[in-house]
């Protein structure tokens, strides 16, 4: 065989390991958010969500590590091509709550909780939703 070929096969190969185990580990992480009142919840609060994260980067004063993690994670949502495809059940939308709620709990460890108080664009109840996805309510 050729050994081109057979390094593009392993390459192959090993990239498809690596997204089954990532798979694997967003599924286990978001069976904690897989309750569907919380993923309904959630779903509903999107353009809120988004409208929060768009003011997050627009803030000079919040670190730019900060506001690139919310730029990337809005690219992330606003791209066609998902790490878990939305057709498959449970997990498909699940992969996009978790990848929220981590950068939100990364966003919130950095510039605190008053950063989301100050741009949240929604009700007081939705406030308080966020901040449980973001770990913030226990």
């Amino acid at each position: 065989m050729n050994p081109w070929l057979q390094a593009l096969l392993a390459v192959l190969a090993g990239l498809l390991c690596l997204w089954v185990v990532l798979v694997a580990v967003l599924y286990l992480a978001g069976r904690r958010y897989d309750d569907p009142p919380r993923v309904r919840e959630v779903l509903r609060l999107l353009p809120d969500v988004v409208r929060l994260l768009h003011r997050l980067v627009k803030d000079p004063a919040l670190p730019r590590g900060v506001r690139v993690r919310v730029l990337v994670l809005l690219a992330y949502l606003a791209l066609p091509i998902d790490l878990v495809p939305d057709f498959i059940p449970v997990i498909g939308y699940a992969d996009d709550v978790v990848i929220v709620a981590l950068t939100l709990r990364s966003v919130t460890r950095v510039a605190g909780a008053d950063a989301l108080d100050r741009h949240w664009p929604g009700t007081p109840e939705g406030l308080r939703a966020v901040k449980r996805l973001a770990g913030l309510a226990r």
